[in-house]
């Protein structure tokens, strides 16, 4: 996938002029990544803002007793270290490759350069901030609010699906169940119980089909 093709689709860029967005593209460059490698640590220099073209990479912190909680998952047309991009700061947490991934890389020094420079763009980069900060508004209120079921029935319909249909977990059930603060059993047992009631289908240990899509509205809400 093109740097172009991957700036284009990114989410956070989406009320980005076509100018603009051409100067981010000249901006970029493409990097690759196996599944496995550590991007970043936590206090890191931050390299600058990762667009995912496709693939899946964990944003995780580690806590005073070594558990690793997962604080975001980023997939295709998503972003990550773009707030300690902004607020130039150095790495919050840990970036971990759970599936092969190619992003775009907006290198810290030169898009600080643009956002000094380009006051519109600056205006233009804020509207695609709010909406990040409403999707992190309502993973909290998920936290909160909603009970297990309610959790991962929410996730599943946002999740975004492929050509035939399906959708695929963003990393390991264990990692996706540690973003919605819930242990992995927990996580495997509300999925079963989705699937026995037939509200989903199972299709392997990564993807699945949702059959009921209003059922799962209402059991999120």
């Amino acid at each position: 996938m093109e740097k172009a093709a991957i700036i284009a689709d990114c989410s956070l860029f989406q009320r980005v002029s076509p100018g603009h967005r051409r100067r981010l593209v000249e901006l970029a460059r493409k990097v690759t990544f196996p599944a496995g490698a550590l991007v970043f640590k936590q206090d890191d220099p931050c390299p600058g803002i990762y667009c995912v073209g496709t693939g899946a990479v964990r944003i995780y912190r580690i806590g005073a007793a070594g558990k690793e909680h997962t604080l975001h998952l980023a997939g295709p047309r998503q972003t990550f270290a773009e707030v300690a991009v902004i607020g130039e700061f150095a790495c919050p947490a840990y970036a971990e490759v759970t599936e092969a991934a190619q992003c775009a890389l907006l290198p810290t020094g030169p898009i600080l350069a643009m956002l000094r420079e380009e006051h519109a763009f600056c205006l233009e980069l804020l509207v695609g901030m709010s909406h990040w900060v409403r999707q992190l508004t309502g993973l909290l209120e998920d936290i909160t609010l909603r009970d297990a079921d309610g959790r991962v029935a929410r996730h599943l319909l946002l999740a975004k699906p492929d050509g035939r249909g399906t959708i695929g977990l963003a990393g390991l059930k264990k990692h996706v169940a540690s973003h919605l603060n819930l242990t992995s059993e927990t996580f495997s047992r509300v999925l079963r119980k989705l699937a026995d009631a037939g509200l989903v289908e199972i299709v392997d240990g990564k993807r699945l089909r949702i059959l009921e899509a209003r059922a799962l509205q209402v059991l999120s809400e």
